[in-house]
């Protein structure tokens, strides 16, 4: 595992760097695809640089910026990429996330000599081999974390750019209510000076109204456990889109006495999703570890094969009952 790095020596990396490819998680969110396009921001005007989407859908909120974006951006597909022809000098940069399962196409992270990880989650034993490491677990989002190199770089940038990190922030923070510090708001001030605007992040993290009423019945379904934890179970004829276990999940820390929340919903015919919040005073990172997922003790995720729903509220339910007995 490589070194945690200072601005100075990521400036160094991307000076040496020949090409750079861009790369986050998979489901894109607005955190990964404005962290992407902000760094894109600041390398292309004197490297060549690609944006790998290998997602067939998006968000709601994803989908309105590639569209906006259409043939702004190099954007490519992990297919394209040669490993022939990728040589040395070429640099990888993972953003949003440090766990290789979790981006577009892992395959391609061996293709290359050079990777660079920037990302605000906590490194684990899923964390990527032999890459440097810019890992900041104070900043609420990595579009927090690119911001700041864009004021480190003091460049010139695109109103439209500086919105897209703020709707990163906003998103991660679930409008400044989780895991915020001074920086993450200096952030947001340093990109409204740059001219983001509120209005169009709000236009971005608009919700279709379909999935917003398939996504209410996942709070009819709730049980506060130990008092403090609420658990919610989707329907299990339904197919939920991980971004709506999301925020059901903050959407819950929103209700009295809830302290940590765990929302549970098939993402596929045969893989029961989990989303889990926390203010940052129960240890969900950890719960959500066992059960083979990562995050922080804010946001975590996994997905869960070959389980039924029920099954997987037992295994929660477990793990809660193994970490209180710590």
């Amino acid at each position: 595992m490589g070194n945690i790095l200072n601005k100075k020596k990521i400036k160094r990396i991307f000076r040496k760097s020949k090409k750079i490819y861009l790369m986050a998680h998979t489901n894109l969110d607005l955190d990964a695809l404005g962290s992407c396009i902000g760094l894109y921001n600041i390398l292309n005007r004197k490297k060549e640089c690609f944006i790998i989407i290998d997602d067939k859908e998006h968000e709601l909120g994803v989908k309105k910026v590639l569209k906006e974006l259409d043939g702004c951006l190099n954007i490519i597909e992990s297919k394209q990429i040669d490993k022939e022809k990728i040589g040395k000098k070429n640099l990888l940069v993972i953003l949003d996330t440090n766990d290789q399962s979790m981006v577009q196409n892992s395959k391609i992270i061996d293709f290359f000599d050079k990777k660079l990880v920037i990302d605000h989650h906590e490194v684990s034993k899923k964390t990527i081999k032999d890459a440097e490491l810019f890992i900041k677990t104070d900043a609420s989002s990595t579009c927090e974390i690119i911001t700041d190199l864009i004021e480190y770089y003091d460049i010139d940038t695109d109103s439209y750019y500086a919105t897209l990190l703020l709707a990163g922030i906003v998103l991660d923070t679930n409008n400044f209510t989780l895991k915020t510090s001074p920086n993450t708001y200096y952030s947001a001030y340093y990109l409204s000076c740059l001219g983001a605007s509120a209005k169009k992040v709000q236009y971005l993290l608009k919700q279709d109204i379909n999935e917003y009423a398939e996504s209410q019945k996942l709070l009819t379904n709730i049980e506060m456990y130990n008092s403090s934890i609420a658990i919610s179970k989707g329907n299990a004829k339904t197919i939920y889109r991980k971004e709506e276990l999301a925020r059901t999940a903050s959407t819950l820390l929103y209700f009295n006495d809830v302290e940590s929340s765990f929302v549970i919903g098939k993402v596929d015919k045969d893989k029961v999703g989990v989303s889990a919040r926390s203010f940052g005073n129960k240890n969900i990172e950890k719960i959500i570890e066992k059960l083979g997922g990562g995050g922080d003790d804010y946001h975590c995720a996994t997905v869960i094969n070959k389980k039924t729903i029920n099954e997987v509220e037992k295994m929660i339910k477990d793990e809660i009952k193994k970490q209180e007995g710590e």
